[in-house]
C-alpha cells in the first residue's frame, strides 16, 4: 500500500470516526468464509457497517478526529474489526446472537455516545443499553402515567359530582 492509499484510508476512517457517536471494535480472527459471510448478513440485517482495518491506519485516524477515545486504542493488537451503527447496543446484540454458535467475535471495545466501554466482558451492559427512542418511550410513560391515574379515578365516580368526591377524597 502507497503513502497517498494509506493517507486516503486515514481519512476515509477519521469521517467515520467524527461522523458517528458507535464504534466498536471486535476480533473476528479465526472464523472461516461462511461464518464471516454470515456475520456479515446479520450485520447487514442489524443496520450495522462491519469492516476489517488496520490497527495503525485506525489509531492514526483516532488521534485525527475531534473525540476523545481514551483508552480505546489500547485494544488496537491483533486482529481489528469496526462495527458502525447508529443504534448504541445493535452491534453488541449482533455479537451477542452470533455467538451462540461460535465463540467468536471477541468484543474489545466501544466508543458509544462519549462513553467508552474496554473488554468483552462490557457485552451484556452494551446489550442493555437503551436507544434514544426507547428512552424518549419510557419518559412519556412514565409522564402519562399520573394523569391516566387522575382520569381513572374521574372516570369511576360515576361522573357525579359527589361520586368525584368521594373517589378523590378515598385516594
Amino acid at each position: 500500500m502507497t503513502r497517498e492509499e494509506k493517507s486516503q484510508v486515514i481519512d476515509e476512517l477519521t469521517g467515520k470516526l467524527t461522523d458517528n457517536n458507535i464504534i466498536y471494535l471486535a476480533d473476528i480472527s479465526g472464523l472461516n468464509a461462511s461464518d464471516t459471510s454470515n456475520l456479515r448478513r446479520a450485520c447487514f440485517k442489524a443496520n450495522v457497517n462491519l469492516a476489517v482495518v488496520k490497527n495503525t491506519l485506525l489509531a492514526k485516524a483516532m488521534e485525527k478526529s475531534e473525540k476523545d477515545f481514551g483508552e480505546l486504542s489500547t485494544t488496537l493488537k491483533g486482529n481489528t474489526s469496526i462495527m458502525i451503527s447508529e443504534t448504541g447496543n445493535a452491534p453488541a446484540k449482533v455479537i451477542k446472537e452470533f455467538r451462540k454458535g461460535s465463540d467468536k467475535p471477541i468484543l474489545k471495545g466501544a466508543y458509544v455516545e462519549e462513553a467508552i466501554y474496554i473488554g468483552d466482558d462490557q457485552l451484556d451492559a452494551l446489550v442493555n443499553i437503551k436507544s434514544k427512542e426507547e428512552l424518549i418511550g419510557d419518559i412519556i410513560t412514565i409522564l402519562q402515567s399520573p394523569a391516566k391515574n387522575v382520569i381513572s379515578a374521574l372516570q369511576s365516580g360515576g361522573n357525579t359530582l359527589s361520586g368525584i368526591l368521594k373517589t378523590l377524597s378515598e385516594k
